[in-house]
């Protein structure tokens, strides 16, 4: 038979409230919460919180650990467990790792490295080695000769649930203002003007051949491999209407409160960067997370370079009246990425769902994760 599992004096927060009192778990799903005293003695969380796992849809930090300098690649294995790690340790018990594909006219083609971490990812899972349950998701950039060629090994994954359209050229979306990409860019390369310049000209050469017609292709093979689709850095609501028109699920990262308030009305769920929130605003000077927040048209937070910043960000917003309390500023990172990717078997604390559930304490209001539950085993 199943072993019960019970969680008591716990601070519970479920899709709609949070209250004090205990939960029940069997077989790795949840069969019933309740406040108050526990039906029998369990596991005493000592009044700290009883949140559902996070859920992470968008983070490239998988690449930091595969790639910790500039060329230099670690073995894929312990990139992907080291990253694991930080993973699970910052409450994430479902986990989306974005690698890209398309490669830039001046760098070196890396799309057989991103599919080496994704063997990796899917060996690591096979074998149980994986505390977190870990799928793809595909940044493809769609301004690049090969984008296409680079995406189609990755269409028999199993684990891919999840490709974002990119296009980061200057003078587009994220970058409308070509001063933001030479200042962004500048910084991280150490370039002249002179060959960021030359950089910009070649890009937006790419653009106009490839970008309109690798779009089309990329979102036929999703639509043709039933993969959600979500827009990135959209802008305008031009932007937005091409997002709608390909059947698109979420908007990420949009950078004007035009663009998300567009999305949000149209029925994508509208995805914004945790650091965002946890430094206040975005580093790019788009729109802040928070003022959409305000607006009520924030759905998902991703930690996208920052693991540790998803819980951050959930309760820094928790006082944002759009935002519903305790209990919606969980939802941006449990219930509704797990719904947006279509994962209705987990994100919440609710009979019947998946008993991923994280142990957190306030230290000088900062959220810290004691220790992680998945499918109601302990795993960290």
């Amino acid at each position: 038979m199943p072993e019960l599992h019970i969680i008591e004096n716990a601070r519970i927060v479920t899709a709609e409230a949070d209250f004090n009192g205990y939960l029940v778990s069997e077989g790795g799903r949840i069969i019933e919460i309740g406040e108050g005293k526990a039906p029998e003695r369990g596991h005493d969380f000592g009044g700290d919180y009883a949140l559902p796992g996070l859920v992470e849809l968008h983070t490239d930090h998988l690449e930091v650990h595969f790639m910790p300098r500039p060329k230099v690649e670690w073995p894929a294995l312990p990139a992907v467990l080291a990253h694991d790690a930080q993973v699970i340790g910052s409450g994430i018990t479902t986990v989306f790792d974005a690698l890209r594909v398309g490669n830039d006219f001046d760098e070196e083609k890396f799309g057989a490295r991103m599919k080496k971490l994704a063997n990796a990812v899917a060996e690591a899972k096979q074998a149980g080695l994986t505390r977190a349950e870990h799928f793809l998701h595909l940044r493809c950039e769609i301004a690049c000769a090969d984008v296409v060629e680079e995406m189609e090994p990755f269409l028999t994954d199993e684990n891919l649930k999840l490709v974002s359209v990119m296009d980061h050229t200057p003078g587009q979306r994220q970058f409308t203002d070509v001063s933001k990409w030479k200042t962004y860019y500048g910084g991280k390369k150490h370039a002249s003007d002179a060959v960021l310049d030359a950089t910009i000209e070649k890009r937006q050469a790419v653009w106009e051949k490839y970008g309109t017609v690798n779009r089309l292709e990329v979102v036929r093979l999703c639509q043709q491999h039933d993969i959600a689709i979500a827009s990135h850095d959209d802008a305008t609501i031009g932007h937005v209407e091409e997002a709608v028109r390909d059947k698109m699920h979420i908007a990420e990262f949009p950078t004007t409160v035009e663009a998300a308030q567009a999305s949000h009305a149209a029925g994508l769920k509208v995805l914004m960067g945790a650091p965002n929130v946890v430094r206040g605003g975005s580093h790019s000077g788009n729109v802040s997370a928070r003022a959409l927040a305000e607006e009520g048209v924030l759905d998902v937070l991703s930690s996208d370079y920052v693991p540790q910043s998803l819980l951050m960000g959930a309760f820094a917003l928790r006082d944002v009246p759009a935002v519903g309390g305790l209990a919606g500023a969980i939802r941006l990172v449990s219930k509704n990425p797990a719904e947006a990717a279509g994962l209705t078997d987990r994100g919440a604390i609710e009979a019947g769902r998946r008993a991923d559930i994280i142990r957190v304490t306030l230290v000088d209001d900062q959220p810290v994760v004691r220790a992680a539950w998945r499918e109601g085993k302990r795993v960290a």
